[in-house]
C-alpha cells in the first residue's frame, strides 16, 4: 500500500488529484467548525452522540455541515430502488449518459427536499441552544444546513470528477477517520482508568480489531468466478470467438448497504423519541438498541433479510443470461437461456447467504466485544469498519489502474 502511494506520487497528474483531495477534505473540516448562526455553543454539550449518522457526517453537530453527505447518500440509495421499481426510470438508466445524467439531477433534487425535513428535525432537537427563540432564527439556522449540505454535495461531485474514486465515498470515509480520535480517547480512558487490567483490555481489543481488519479485507477481495464459454463465429473470412472468461460475483454484492438500512430502522423510534419524548417510545427505543439481546437478534435478522433485498436489485442473473445469449456466450454444463438464469440466481444465493453470514459477525462483534468486556463504547463498530476498509481498498485499486494505464501510456508514445 505505501509502495503504491509512493509511485503514485511521482506522476505529477497523480499528485495534483491527491492535492485536490486534501484540500477538499480541509474545507470540509473547516465547514464543521462554523456553527450556524443563533446558536449558543456551550449548549450543544449534551446534544451529542456516536451515532451512525454523527459518524457519517462528521460529528459537525449543530454546524453548517450537521448533515454533511447523509440526504444525498440516502436519496442516492432511494433513486436506485425507485430506478428498479418504476418502469420509466429504468428506461433512463437504460439511455446512457443522458439517462443517467437525469437520474442523477433527480438524486439532487430528492436530497435537498430530504435535507431540509432533516435540517428542521435537528433545528427542533437543538432549539433550546438557540441565544433568540424565534422562527426567524430557525430559518436561518435552517437554510444555513440546507446550504451546507447542498455545497458538500457539489464537492463530493467534483471530487469524483476530480480527485481518485467516488467523492460521496470519500466524505464520509475521511468524517470517520477523524472521529477515530474519539475512539482513541475512550480506549486511553478505559487503559488509565482500569490500571493493569484495563490496559490488558487495551491490547486485546487492538489485536482483535487487527485480525477484524484484516478479514475485512479478505472478505471484501472474495469473488465467485463463473466460467463464460463463447462459441466460434465466420464473419466474412475471418472466426471470431471462441475465447474463455468468467463473470464475476463478489461475496459483497449489497456492500454496507444491508448494515446502514438495519441500523437505520431499528434507530427510526429513537430518533422519533428524541424530538416528541413519550414515555411508551423510549422503552421500545430501548429494547431495539443493539446492546439489547431483542434489538441484537432483530439487528441480524435484519441484515440478512437486507442483504437479499438489495442484491436482487444491485445483479439481474435473468438480464446477465439474456446478455450472454446475444453474444453467443454460455456456461459449460449449462443450457443458455432460462437454465442459466436459474444456475447464476442460484449461485448469486448462496454467495449471498455468506456475505449475510460475514455483515451479521462484523456488525455484531463490536457489540460482542462491549459485552465481554463491559464498556459502552470502544470506538468503532462494524459499519464504520466496513466503509472504512472499503473505500481504502477503492482508492488503492484507483491509484494502481491509473499508474498502469499512464505507464501504457508512456510504453506507447
Amino acid at each position: 500500500m505505501f509502495a503504491t502511494f509512493r509511485n503514485a506520487w511521482k506522476i505529477k497528474e497523480i499528485r495534483q488529484r491527491l492535492f485536490y483531495m486534501l484540500l477538499v477534505l480541509l474545507i470540509i473540516r473547516i465547514g464543521t467548525a462554523i456553527y450556524v448562526p443563533g446558536i449558543d455553543i456551550t449548549k450543544l454539550s449534551g446534544n451529542e452522540n456516536s451515532t451512525l449518522f454523527n459518524l457519517i457526517t462528521g460529528g459537525a453537530y449543530g454546524t453548517i455541515f450537521a448533515m454533511g453527505i447523509g440526504p444525498y447518500i440516502t436519496s442516492s440509495i432511494i433513486m436506485q430502488l425507485l430506478t428498479v421499481a418504476i418502469p420509466k426510470l429504468e428506461q433512463l438508466n437504460k439511455e446512457g449518459e443522458e439517462g443517467r445524467k437525469k437520474i442523477a439531477q433527480y438524486t439532487r433534487v430528492v436530497a435537498v427536499a430530504l435535507s431540509f425535513f432533516q435540517g428542521a428535525g435537528q433545528v427542533y432537537s437543538i432549539h433550546s441552544a438557540f441565544t433568540y427563540q424565534n422562527f426567524f432564527v430557525y430559518g436561518i439556522a435552517l437554510l444555513s444546513m440546507v446550504t451546507g449540505t447542498i455545497f458538500i454535495m457539489w464537492l463530493g461531485e467534483q471530487l469524483t470528477e476530480k480527485g481518485i474514486g467516488n467523492g460521496s465515498s470519500f466524505i464520509i470515509f475521511a468524517n470517520i477517520l477523524a472521529g477515530l480520535k474519539n475512539g482513541a480517547q475512550n480506549l486511553y480512558l478505559i487503559g488509565s482508568q482500569g490500571g493493569t487490567n484495563g490496559w490488558l483490555k487495551v491490547v486485546a481489543l487492538v489485536l482483535i480489531f487487527a485480525v477484524l481488519v484484516g478479514f475485512v479485507i479478505l472478505v471484501q477481495d472474495g469473488e465467485r468466478r463463473i466460467p463464460v464459454q463463447y462459441s466460434k463465429k465466420m464473419v466474412g473470412r475471418k472466426m471470431l470467438g471462441g475465447q474463455s472468461t468468467y463473470i464475476p460475483i463478489k461475496v459483497n454484492i449489497a456492500g454496507v448497504m444491508s448494515i446502514i438500512f438495519a441500523i437505520s430502522l431499528l434507530q427510526f423510534p429513537r430518533t422519533i423519541y428524541q424530538l416528541w419524548k413519550p414515555d411508551w417510545l423510549g422503552s421500545v427505543a430501548a429494547v431495539l438498541e443493539t446492546s439489547h439481546p431483542v434489538g441484537a437478534i432483530l439487528y441480524i435478522i435484519l441484515i440478512f433479510c437486507f442483504t437479499f433485498f438489495y442484491t436482487s436489485f444491485a445483479f439481474n442473473p435473468i438480464e446477465v443470461a439474456e446478455n450472454m445469449k446475444k453474444s453467443g456466450g454460455f456456461i459449460p454444463g449449462i443450457r443458455p437461456g432460462k437454465p442459466t438464469s436459474d444456475f447464476i440466481q442460484n449461485v448469486v444465493d448462496r454467495i449471498s447467504l455468506i456475505g449475510a453470514c460475514f455483515y451479521a459477525i462484523i456488525a455484531m462483534i463490536p457489540v460482542a466485544l462491549e459485552w465481554a468486556f463491559g464498556i459502552n463504547n470502544i470506538g468503532f463498530g462494524g459499519t464504520t469498519l466496513l466503509i472504512v476498509t472499503g473505500v481504502a481498498l477503492e482508492i488503492i485499486k484507483q491509484l494502481e489502474s491509473q499508474m498502469l494505464m499512464r505507464h501504457y501510456k508512456g510504453f506507447l508514445s
